[in-house]
């Protein structure tokens, strides 16, 4: 194998080698040091007399004395059965435990899925929570991303979902299940508390889980989210599994695709972005899905923190573009102790139709959902009309109203971090809130369901 003492200069992660025959884009790095020290990293681009390479470690040390070696073969992740119940960092490597003995290994960029192959998503997974599965409902196959804010507990319902999601068959039993949750740039409290929580709860035991922390370098957060989609088809589309990957945080992926880009020297699109972060999102999150003739399924729910809450900004604006939907989180909600502080309002599943419904939630789900959305909504505009003309203005239609938005935030939506609840409970409370209100304002709700669950009969 060649050895290079050619590197010209070295800017943040990336270093920069001249002329280097039968190099290829992602081919492995290994550099060492004067000192003896080997890094590894990956090649980033290759014109005629420079190739860049990029350091998956500290590039403090690497001078123009060190030796590059290309090794002619790509990144790849290692892959075995015995993944579940483990802790990795970034890079796939074992946190704690023993080093992994792959059955093979897999490039990580992955395959995109024929869309001739792909099944409609229309299975209902169930997260336990009552804003998500019967108004904002996940569908096995589904990307369905949580935009959240600086401060919100984001990975505290990840945390929870990852605990509590199932997946059931028409016939209410159990399918195989498994999460791989992928956290990037997180602080060392946060990994602690990931894993703290993964242990205690029993989740690791069907769980794969990838930590990279946020001094980690740049260039490992860009691996992370492709090991872990990596390790998820492989469960998916060779073992049979139904998976659900959640990643968090993405806004500290596109963050990392910045640095990267900004050492490379790169023309920034909006607000300094890449103007190819549209397309790479679209490389990781286009890999969630169904295949025909497949066991299994690949689900996605990125989360990412909304810059200054901030909708419009790039990394949510592009997200919503590719994704099926948005669950939403507010601050005022949160500000008030309601957790999950879920929006419904503003979020969406666009593939709640397709899993919901007689044979798989329930055939009430959908008149319902509409109802409580419909009922929420107003009430919500008579709170704000209220700050204006005060409470004594309102009509008792109004002021019912009023009240079950009330009731609906603080006995629907609220719910205690470890309270798991099936769709039949999220339903069954739904009825009960609906109840209070008078017959004439649930014309959402067809008159023959209205006859079967409404239990005062108005």
């Amino acid at each position: 194998m060649k050895e290079y003492k050619t590197i010209k200069n070295v800017e943040g992660p990336l270093i920069f080698v001249e002329k280097a025959e039968n190099v290829a884009y992602g081919d492995i790095v290994e550099i060492e040091t004067v000192d003896g020290k080997v890094k590894k990293g990956e090649v980033l681009d290759t014109s005629k007399d420079i190739v860049v390479v990029q350091v998956y470690e500290e590039t403090r040390g690497i001078g123009r004395n060190a030796k590059v070696r290309f090794k002619n073969k790509s990144v790849k992740m290692p892959l075995t059965e015995e993944l579940q119940g483990r802790i990795l960092d970034g890079t796939g490597k074992p946190i704690e435990g023993p080093e992994i003995v792959p059955e093979e290994e897999r490039d990580i960029t992955g395959n995109a899925i024929n869309p001739y192959s792909r099944e409609m998503p229309e299975d209902f997974i169930q997260t336990g929570i009552s804003a998500i599965d019967s108004m904002n409902t996940l569908v096995r196959g589904q990307k369905l991303p949580v935009f959240s804010g600086s401060g919100l507990p984001h990975n505290k319902i990840a945390l929870q979902i990852a605990r509590q999601a199932s997946v059931k068959d028409s016939g209410g039993e159990d399918n195989d299940f498994m999460v791989v949750f992928a956290g990037m740039g997180i602080t060392n409290e946060e990994a602690q508390s990931f894993i703290k929580d993964f242990k205690e709860t029993g989740a690791l035991e069907r769980a794969v889980v990838f930590l990279n922390r946020a001094n980690d370098p740049a260039a490992e957060r860009l691996l992370t989210p492709r090991m872990a989609l990596t390790t998820a088809e492989y469960f998916a589309f060779e073992k049979g599994m139904h998976v659900l990957v959640i990643m968090t945080d993405m806004t500290n992926y596109c963050n990392a695709l910045r640095e990267i880009g900004s050492a490379r020297e790169e023309v920034p699109g909006r607000r300094g972005y890449p103007g190819y972060m549209y397309t790479d999102l679209a490389e990781i999150y286009e890999r969630a899905g169904s295949i025909k003739g497949k066991e299994g399924s690949v689900t996605q729910i990125p989360i990412l923190t909304m810059v200054g809450d901030d909708i419009t900004h790039p990394i949510p604006d592009l997200t919503g573009y590719i994704t099926e939907g948005q669950i939403v989180l507010d601050r005022s909600l949160h500000n008030r102790g309601v957790y999950p502080p879920i929006d419904v309002l503003t979020s969406l599943s666009r593939l709640m139709d397709n899993g919901i419904g007689d044979g798989k939630t329930r055939e009430d789900h959908s008149d319902v959902s509409d109802q409580l959305y419909a009922s929420y909504a107003e009430g919500k505009s008579i709170r704000e009309l209220v700050q204006i003309v005060g409470e004594g203005a309102l009509s008792e239609r109004d002021k019912k109203i009023l009240s079950f938005a009330e009731m609906y935030e603080d006995s629907f939506l609220r719910q205690d971090y470890g309270e798991d609840r099936d769709i039949e409970e999220s339903l069954t409370k739904a009825w009960s809130l609906l109840e209070q209100l008078p017959a004439n304002v649930l014309t959402r709700i067809d008159p023959d369901i209205k006859e079967k669950y409404l239990k005062s009969g108005k």
